[in-house]
């Protein structure tokens, strides 16, 4: 089978090349990928700029149907839709991390697609435990979001307390982004998406899922229109999703006195900011790093109950053969997520 490898370390060194399928043991599944997305991870990955463990196959989220079962798998049987929990793949399963359910913080963890072997291929074997089963009216391709979707219901609901009726600012557009901004949506906020005229397209879907208002800070002042929608107060939460130095300052200036930050882009390098803001304003400060197994069970019932809208932001499929494009997509902020589909 075909697979996108980053075959050692160093810039770029990623190429589609033949690989073994799989083989799946007694207590694993054996599940043919139906749709992968591309995470930021993996561009990181590409220019090595994010730890990873080569010769290894790259992606993590992603979707397919359950094609071979082991002997000792009870949950799951054959032609089951799913997702997998691409963190787990490995770790060490003892520490006050693991056994809390914040995996993320094992020192011993290695996952999908960086750490072990990943989606953008056409069969992955992963644990039983690692296994999350889709329901029916949830569409393989939004299925692919499922990580992504973890990664945002853990910054928008378990962190801090946001409330129907506050005004958020949501800097940054991508696809962590807009799934923010569908889940603070759907809560009942009124949310004021930032981005460069580089996001173009991107404020587009944000148009499109709801955002209250939108802002080109290419082209506009951020800070004059914060005041204008706050009647001068600042905003009650910011969700900072872009990863810019600029951006973070943007969101502690745009806070209200005793307002709340989230912080969910990584910036990758030092950056300076007025740190005298957070103490003067008395800001809540707060990072969210990917998820939890707790995240995972409210993300399921998040798709158990039909509750978010996920579509419009899935722009491109394109086949595992032009992953150089689809990266290019990404890399260029070309539309929202870009799903791999695999050619045969």
């Amino acid at each position: 089978m075909k697979a996108i490898v980053k075959e050692k370390s160093g810039y770029g060194n990623v190429a589609l090349l033949d690989v073994q399928e799989p083989v799946c043991d007694s207590d694993s599944v054996k599940i043919e990928i139906k749709f992968t997305g591309i995470c930021g991870t993996d561009l990181h990955i590409y220019h090595d700029t994010y730890k990873s463990n080569p010769p290894v196959i790259l992606g993590h989220e992603f979707s397919g149907i359950i094609t071979e079962v082991g002997k000792n798998v009870q949950r799951f049987q054959l032609g089951d839709k799913v997702t997998a929990l691409p963190s787990t793949a490995v770790t060490c399963g003892s520490c006050i991390h693991c056994r809390t359910g914040n995996y993320m913080f094992c020192s011993k963890r290695k996952s999908l697609g960086s750490g072990v072997d990943g989606a953008f291929t056409k069969y992955v074997v992963v644990r039983e435990d690692m296994v999350y089963r889709i329901p029916e009216h949830i569409s393989l391709e939004e299925a692919a979001l499922t990580e992504p979707l973890a990664c945002a219901v853990k910054a928008i609901e378990e962190l801090t307390p946001i409330h129907v009726g506050d005004t958020v600012l949501l800097s940054g557009p991508g696809p962590i982004g807009l799934i923010c901004l569908a889940l603070l949506v759907m809560k009942g906020c009124k949310v004021i998406v930032a981005g460069t005229t580089a996001d173009a397209s991107r404020l587009e879907i944000a148009k499109e899922l709801g955002a209250d208002v939108i802002v080109n800070v290419s082209e506009e002042n951020l800070h004059e229109v914060i005041e204008r929608e706050t009647e001068f107060q600042g905003v009650d939460v910011a969700v900072e999703c872009a990863g810019a130095g600029p951006s973070v300052s943007s969101c502690l200036r745009a806070l209200k006195k005793r307002g709340a930050y989230i912080q969910v882009g990584i910036v990758g390098k030092e950056i300076t900011i007025d740190y005298d803001t957070i103490l003067f304003k008395q800001l809540q400060l707060v990072a969210s790093y990917a998820h939890s197994i707790e995240t995972w069970e409210r993300v399921m019932n998040i798709w158990k109950q039909n509750k978010i809208r996920l579509q419009p932001i899935i722009t491109h499929k394109l086949p595992l053969s032009q992953w150089k494009e689809a990266f290019e997509i990404c890399e260029q902020k070309i539309g929202g997520k870009v799903l791999l589909s695999y050619d045969e």
